[in-house]
Parts: C-alpha cells; structure tokens; sequence
C-alpha cells in the first residue's frame, strides 16, 4: 500500500467510523461526509462508486430493502403487527423474557428461511407494539431479535448474503449449508436465548395490571382493513416463495422485493405517497454511504491486502488456518460489511482450499461463513439487519445508540465464535 489514496482512504474510513461511534454527528451525516471525501481524494470514483459490482454501492441490498418497506408499510395499515402482538403476548402469558424467547426463535426460523433484513423488517413493528402494551422498554428487544436474526440466517444458503457468494464461489448446495451449519446455529440461538436471560435482566418486569388487561383482549379486533390484509398477505407469501426459489428463477431478492411492492401498490387502494412514507430514506442514505467508503478500501487494494495478509499467516495449516480465518472473518465484519470482505476473501479461500487438496465441502469454507455471518453481530453495523432495526427503533423514538448495541454484541459474538471453533475443531478435526 505504497499508493498515498490508500493510506488517504484508511484516513477516511477510521475518522468517519469514529464520529459513527462517538454519535457527535448522526449517522447518516458521517457516512455521506465520508463516502464524499473519498470521492473527493480520489480513492474511488463516479464509476466504481455507482456502478461496479465489486466495489459499488450493493443497489441489491438498498432496493430489496426498499420494497420489503413499501410492502410492510401497507401490512402496517390493515392491523395485522397489533394483531400478532395481541396474539404472542397472549400465547405467552405476557411473561417478558417467554415473549422475548418466543420472538427470537421467530426471528431465527425466519432468518433461515428469507434473509435476515426481510426478517426484522417484518418482526421490528410486531416488538415495538409488544413492548408498548407490556410497558417495556423496546431496546432490549429488538437487540435480541437482530441478534437471533443473524445467527438464524448462518444456517442457509439464503439466510444471509454471505452465504450465497460463498455458495457460488465453492459450488456448495443449500443442502450443504443444511448439513454442516444448521446444526450450530441451532445451539447458539439455545446458547443466545439463555445469554439474554442475563444480559437483559433488568428489563424482564411483569406487570400484573397489563398482563391482565392483554389478555383479555381479542386479537382479531385488531385487523382494520380483512381485503387489504389478504392481498398483502398473498403477495408476502408470492415473496417469500420468490426468495425461496432463487435457485430455480435466478430472480435477485432485489427484483422479488420490488415486483411485489409494486404489484401490491398496484391491486390496492393504498396511496403511494402513503407507502412511501413508510421508507426508511436515512437508513437508504446511510447504507449508500456505507458502501461507497467500503468501496474506496477496495478500490485502493486495502482490503485485498488484508486479505492476501490473512492468507500468507493461514499457509497449509488446516486447522490452525480455519482458526485464524474464523477468528479473523468475525472482526473485520463487526468493522467493515461482510458483503464485500466475503467476495474479496472468496477467491483467496479457494486457492487455500485447492492448495490443501480440499473438497468443495471443506472446513475453510465453513470457518469463512461462520466469521463473517456472526460477526456482524459484533458492532451496530455490522450487518445490514443491524443498520435497519437501528433506523426503525429511532423513527418511532425509541433510539438506540452505537454502543448500547454494541456492548452487547461484542459479547455475543465472542461467545459464539468460541463455540464456533470448538464446533470446527471437534467435528472436522477431533471426530473426523
């Protein structure tokens, strides 16, 4: 890195990472202050910034996110968030830490199932109307929730981005994923669930009163609009299974996201103005942002000469190797998004891999998923779950801060790691 843009863009990344995390400024201030700059010194220019694939903005990631808003934005009109907040509360006894369980394994499956953004973006309303008729505070909840959201999305193909270029580069199956990682991820959402009991315990005040007066409510009452309830339900479902079958159609989460917003604009009477409202343009904004300065580190090579520098430390040494790459995946991807660390290491990976005569199964996938999949969890911008509960929580006032989120993940996402490697060390190596 002898290149003076490259030292320029590190300059960049870190003093605008500080002001994120010391939140002297918002945000979205700090990350379009920084992608500016690094437009401005050159480490990335109009063309990479907007329109390369490798070092651009993901506009996959900003317009599926910009669909799945539009179309939770209608689901918000016709009652059905209340309703199923009525309905998980009432199934819990309004026991506090049993409704926090009971939405983290929602969370989970779900997250295996779609991506983890889709997940939270459809579970976040449900929290906060939950929290607001327990009288609880909604933070812990929603942190939990993002927690298990990206834990449950290790454990597909589909789950989480990542996992999808791993896929593709190592010519892995989503039974694969099924097999090899599902497992685990089964026993740290156990492991998280119980992690939460502790972390959260302040929050998990029962209230006799509200408890009382939840459940004598009648869920079904809560659903304003039953004919705009079942187009959007019908619709969800088309997405989902749109999602689902991308293997098949080849149709990008971003192309099914909006076809279905725009076909559930269309067969309402919802305004559109009305819908659009209900997007989160500074979180948009701010991912925007995010992009384009992870687009100048690249740019400028310093993510590949990490990379190449994680790979020289690995050598042949598989066990050792996936330790390091595990270890190392999960702290680059707290501080940069592990979209682009994914595809910059995919390559590198596969040398290492045909370097030790490995199967297309082999450990040194697996430990790259795991890394960059969970730490995510690490920081609250991690993963692009994170980013947008963070938005939903302050446009409804219920703010969390960089380091309310982050004490906790930091936590989480060193306890789980650990587990990780005991998981890789016992079956690819101790049992194998």
């Amino acid at each position: 890195m002898n290149d003076w843009h490259s030292w320029a863009a590190i300059a960049v990344f870190i003093c605008t990472y500080a002001l994120i995390i010391s939140e002297k400024i918002h945000r979205v201030a700090a990350a379009l202050g920084g992608a500016g700059l690094m437009l401005a010194i050159g480490a990335t220019d109009d063309v990479s910034a907007f329109y390369s694939e490798e070092s651009g903005v993901d506009w996959n990631v900003i317009f599926l996110l910009m669909g799945m808003m539009m179309i939770v934005g209608v689901l918000k009109k016709t009652g059905l968030f209340e309703y199923l907040a009525i309905w998980a509360v009432k199934r819990a006894r309004a026991k506090p830490f049993r409704v926090m369980a009971m939405l983290m394994v929602i969370t989970a499956v779900a997250s295996a199932l779609l991506d983890n953004v889709t997940t939270v973006l459809l579970i976040a309303p449900v929290t906060l109307l939950v929290c607001e008729r327990l009288g609880l505070p909604s933070a812990p909840f929603l942190i939990a929730e993002v927690l298990a959201s990206n834990i449950g999305g290790t454990a597909t193909l589909v789950g989480d981005p990542p996992n999808i270029i791993i896929a593709s580069r190592a010519g892995l199956t989503f039974n694969d994923f099924l097999i090899h990682l599902a497992p685990l991820s089964a026993i740290l959402i156990v492991v998280l669930i119980a992690m939460c009991r502790f972390l959260f315990r302040k929050t998990f005040v029962y209230d006799e009163e509200r408890a009382a007066e939840i459940m004598e409510l009648d869920e079904r009452e809560a659903i304003k609009h039953p004919r705009l309830l079942i187009q959007g339900l019908i619709v969800l479902t088309l997405v989902v299974a749109g999602f689902v079958l991308h293997p098949v159609l080849h149709f990008e989460p971003s192309v099914v996201a909006l076809l279905g917003s725009g076909l559930l604009v269309a067969v309402s009477k919802v305004e559109t103005g009305d819908v659009l409202k209900e997007v989160e343009w500074p979180t948009l904004a701010f991912f925007a942002g995010l992009f384009v300065m992870i687009g100048g580190l690249i740019h400028t090579g310093v993510i590949k000469e990490v990379s190449n520098a994680l790979a020289d430390a690995i050598g042949g040494n598989e066990a050792g190797g996936s330790m390091v790459l595990l270890g190392a995946s999960a702290a680059l991807s707290g501080i940069v998004d592990n979209i682009p660390y994914v595809a910059t290491m995919g390559p590198i990976t596969h040398d290492l891999v045909n370097q030790m005569g490995g199967a297309p199964d082999h450990v040194m996938w697996w430990a790259l998923a795991l890394g960059a999949d969970l730490g995510g969890n690490a920081t609250a911008i991690g993963a692009s779950a994170n980013v947008v509960v963070l938005g939903i929580a302050e446009r409804n006032r219920q703010r969390i801060t960089f380091w309310e989120f982050t004490k906790y993940g930091l936590i989480v996402t060193a306890v789980t790691v650990v587990i990780s490697a005991g998981w890789i060390w016992l079956r690819y190596f101790a049992l194998a």
